[in-house]
């Protein structure tokens, strides 16, 4: 089972929203993703959408859909296509993996592995500390990745102390496999989460409905 954690606080404008919501799109339905679905020992994936910005706001866009098909596929594209978007104040990556970590415990399938894919463009600057919150998914057996975004001005112009790509890779990422790919800006977003995708899918195994 997957979710995909997507940042929308307001370090990221209109543009780049769209950018990130059809990277998403044409990532989950291109021919490549679709075959390492269905190859192999994985078959289907159970994925789930949030967007998240704050502490206080984080929002499952697409619920629980397993994707088996390339149909599959293109209706979860077409659905996430139409709902509506919103960007808040803060990036609280702590709390955008608490929330995913509630809807995990919370799907209707059954898998052996979990994973949460989390893409941003900024540190954690609102709510729990970030590494606290990767240790209790991580405890739970679940796997975090990672997709930092490089932007300009990532967080109101407050550059991180740090390269966005080793901050995710000391505080944000954790358990069995977990990995980084970077997006050099919101234009490549789109194959690097083909790419990140593809090695995520990879690795899990089948949801059996529950």
């Amino acid at each position: 089972m997957l979710v995909l954690a997507v940042d929308v606080s307001r370090s990221v404008d209109e543009d780049e929203a769209r950018l990130q919501r059809e990277g998403y799109r044409n990532a989950v339905s291109d021919p490549a993703v679709v075959e390492a679905i269905r190859g192999g020992m994985i078959g289907a994936v159970g994925l789930a959408y949030v967007e998240w910005a704050g502490a206080e706001y984080q929002r499952l866009v697409l619920p629980w859909l397993r994707i088996a098909s390339a149909a599959d596929a293109t209706a979860w594209s077409e659905r996430l296509a139409e709902a509506p978007r919103a960007s808040l104040s803060w990036t609280s990556i702590s709390g955008a993996l608490d929330f995913s970590l509630r809807m995990l415990n919370e799907a209707p399938f059954e898998a052996t592995r979990r994973v949460i894919d989390v893409s941003g463009d900024g540190v954690n600057n609102s709510g729990g500390a970030v590494d606290v919150a990767r240790d209790r998914v991580v405890a739970e057996g679940i796997t975090i990745n990672g997709l930092p975004i490089v932007n300009d001005r990532p967080t109101f112009g407050r550059m991180p102390s740090v390269p966005l790509d080793d901050y995710y890779r000391d505080n944000v990422i954790g358990g069995p496999g977990a990995f980084v790919v970077v997006a050099e800006d919101f234009n490549s977003f789109g194959n690097a989460v083909k790419r990140k995708l593809i090695r995520e899918i990879a690795a899990l195994p089948n949801p059996a409905a529950g």
